[in-house]
């Protein structure tokens, strides 16, 4: 007799765990391991001559962390805080650093070969923080490599990227 929890069990191991998130109507997601927590912040202290993505710092359970407004990050117009927007405490090598986000929707199990790798188009113009795309149903879920994206090198040139990449996507 066969265990009926085996396939079930063989593909929970090849699958990835995600937080899935959201920034102007587009879906987004990180890697589950790399994630802290996920806050409401009520304090963020401004930090003089930053760039405009870095909110400042934070104070989060005694340690001070820098804030990073993804939607800011990715050149898109910056949009007030609501009753969705999180803060997404993510571990970036030994630094944590929290990214804000417009919404969080869930966390979500993608089995491997349900995941693509991001075309040359896309990742050619120096978006190298994209480690994928996954299709969930009708929605496409770009998959961000949090370590590239958060690299102090990559920072600075990531704003020049999102409009090539959004008529890349919306294509």
């Amino acid at each position: 007799m066969t265990d009926p929890s085996a396939p079930e069990n063989a593909a929970s191991k090849n699958a990835a765990q995600f937080v899935g998130f959201q920034i102007a109507d587009q879906e987004y997601a990180f890697p589950i391991e790399q994630i802290r927590e996920i806050v409401v912040l009520d304090k963020v202290t401004r930090t003089p001559q930053v760039p405009d993505y870095c909110e400042g710092v934070s104070n989060l359970r005694g340690s001070i962390i820098p804030i990073i407004n993804v939607r800011k990050l990715f050149g898109l117009d910056p949009k007030e805080a609501d009753s969705e927007t999180r803060t997404v405490v993510v571990n970036v090598g030994e630094k944590t650093m929290g990214c804000t986000v417009d919404m969080v929707s869930q966390v979500i199990r993608i089995p491997q070969e349900d995941i693509q790798q991001a075309p040359d188009t896309v990742t050619a113009g120096g978006a190298d923080y994209i480690s994928g795309f996954a299709r969930l149903g009708g929605r496409l879920l770009v998959l961000l490599d949090i370590n590239r994206l958060l690299h102090p090198e990559q920072l600075g040139t990531i704003t020049q990227i999102p409009s090539l990449f959004l008529e890349e996507t919306t294509q």
